[in-house]
């Protein structure tokens, strides 16, 4: 198992992605020969083991619950176990998908004609998401059902070694990564799979200390979310829309897409209506915010 946190000095997020290699490897195992019930099955002995001794991202999914979503006392530690048992159920439906077994999945598709609008203008799309729910695995339903190919946008910052061996164990993600580099390559990466008429996904929600940064009214409270996505999705001249990908079921899936902007915007504007369709996406699953750092420092 894996989980994304920040560090111990700030609560932050440092854009890396902690995980046990011999974990990846028991639940690569349990899923191809034991199957995916099995392994939801020895995911609640794991997960409630995080519950008891991953005190960080458990006090700060606290905290959320309790001082933003204002959820009471025994519900917000119920909500946070439940946090951690969904969030390992969607890197176990990742795998499952690497491994070929999509066919267990099912899922709806809440505004699917957008997304087959922006593939018919011919621009490409940009698609921006956050960390709720399961984005690669809404990746892997987006390929087959709606284009080709989709470019993920993102720090390419994971152990090295669990990286290595999923990609040895599955043949890796299905679709392109576009890492983020300091010498802005990701810029040209993004414009030429636009000019193909690709879609490119890209998180918003999770800003690293020392980027740039708009600060925007958040649940109640003020919040800052990096400009850089919203940036991109100004400045290239292609649609721009917020795609969610939310568990709903053991194996199934809602996923949604909201109109597509078309007309030039300011990154700050977009922003705000990002913020706004991500309040709605976070009342509505408050179990799936997967962000196990103080988003309010």
């Amino acid at each position: 198992m894996s989980r994304q946190d920040g560090n111990a000095q700030d609560n932050s997020w440092d854009g890396k992605t902690r995980g046990s290699l011999t974990g990846y490897k028991i639940f690569l195992f349990f899923i191809q020969f034991l199957g995916l019930g099995f392994a939801y099955l020895l995911l609640r002995v794991v997960t409630f083991y995080y519950y008891l001794f991953a005190s960080k991202p458990r006090n700060i999914l606290l905290d959320f619950y309790q001082n933003t979503l204002h959820i009471s006392g025994k519900a917000a530690k119920k909500m946070v176990r439940r946090n951690f048992y969904i969030f390992g159920q969607t890197l176990v439906d990742r795998a499952a998908f690497l491994l070929g077994k999509e066919g267990m999945f099912s899922h709806t598709f809440e505004n699917e004609e957008f997304l087959i609008d922006i593939r018919e203008k011919g621009k490409g799309g940009i698609l921006l998401s956050a960390h709720l729910g399961n984005w690669e695995t809404a990746g892997n339903l987006l390929k087959g059902r709606i284009t080709p190919t989709i470019n993920i946008v993102m720090l390419d910052a994971e152990v090295e070694s669990i990286k290595q061996y999923m990609e040895l164990s599955t043949g890796g993600s299905r679709f392109k990564i576009i890492a983020i580099k300091n010498d802005l390559s990701h810029i040209i990466a993004i414009r030429n799979a636009l000019i193909n008429n690709e879609f490119v996904a890209i998180h918003a929600d999770r800003y690293m200390e020392g980027a740039k940064f708009t600060e925007l009214d958040f649940l109640g409270k003020k919040a800052k979310f990096p400009i850089g996505p919203f940036v991109i999705a100004s400045k290239f001249d292609a649609p721009v829309t917020f795609v969610f990908a939310a568990k709903d079921g053991k194996y199934s899936y809602h996923l949604s897409a909201t109109l597509p902007i078309i007309t030039k915007m300011k990154a700050e504007e977009i922003a705000k209506l990002y913020v706004a369709e991500l309040e709605k996406k976070v009342s509505q699953y408050p179990e799936q915010w997967f962000n196990y750092f103080n988003f309010f420092q």
